[in-house]
C-alpha cells in the first residue's frame, strides 16, 4: 500500500458535480486511483459534509448521498474525539487557520496521511509530514502525486 492520502469535501463535491466541467474529471479520476491504490482517507466530518452538500448543492436524492457515504466509508475514516478538536482550536488560534480546516488537518495527521487533497488551504503547504495538494493546480501527472 501507498502512503496514505486524505481527501477533503470539496474534492468529493466537484467529483460528482455534472456541471462542473474539468474538476469534475480530475476530482473523478483521483478518486479512482485512491480507490485502485487502497490509500484514501477521509474523516466523520467529510462524510457529514458531503451529504449535506452532495443533496443540497448537487440536488443529489437523499437514498444516493447515503449510498455515496456508505460507500466512502469503505476508506480509512478518521473519528475525531477530543484532543483532535482541542489540537484543531490551537491551530485556529495560533497559526490562522480557519477551525473547520484545522479539524480537517488534525484528521488527516491523525491518520498519518502524507498527502491532503483539498482547494481550501495553500498548495504545497507543509504541516509536519502532511504536503497540501490542490488537484486543480496541478500539472499533468502531479495528482498520481
Amino acid at each position: 500500500m501507498n502512503g496514505r492520502e486524505f481527501v477533503d469535501t470539496n474534492i468529493f463535491i466537484y467529483a460528482f458535480d455534472r456541471s462542473a466541467g474539468s474538476k469534475r474529471d480530475i476530482g473523478a479520476g483521483l478518486l479512482e486511483r485512491l480507490w485502485s491504490e487502497r490509500c484514501g482517507c477521509v474523516s466523520l466530518q467529510v462524510l457529514q459534509e458531503f451529504y449535506v452538500t452532495a443533496t443540497r448543492k448537487l440536488g443529489m436524492p437523499a437514498g444516493e448521498a447515503a449510498r455515496q457515504v456508505e460507500r466512502l466509508g469503505k476508506w480509512t475514516v478518521h473519528r475525531a474525539g477530543f484532543e483532535d478538536v482541542r489540537s484543531a482550536i490551537d491551530l485556529h488560534r495560533h497559526k490562522r487557520v480557519a477551525f473547520w480546516d484545522a479539524m480537517i488537518l488534525r484528521s488527516a495527521l491523525s491518520l498519518g496521511c502524507t498527502v491532503l487533497w483539498t482547494e481550501d488551504l495553500s498548495d504545497g503547504q507543509q504541516w509536519e509530514s502532511l504536503v497540501i495538494r490542490n488537484p486543480f493546480l496541478a500539472t499533468p501527472g502531479k495528482t498520481g502525486r
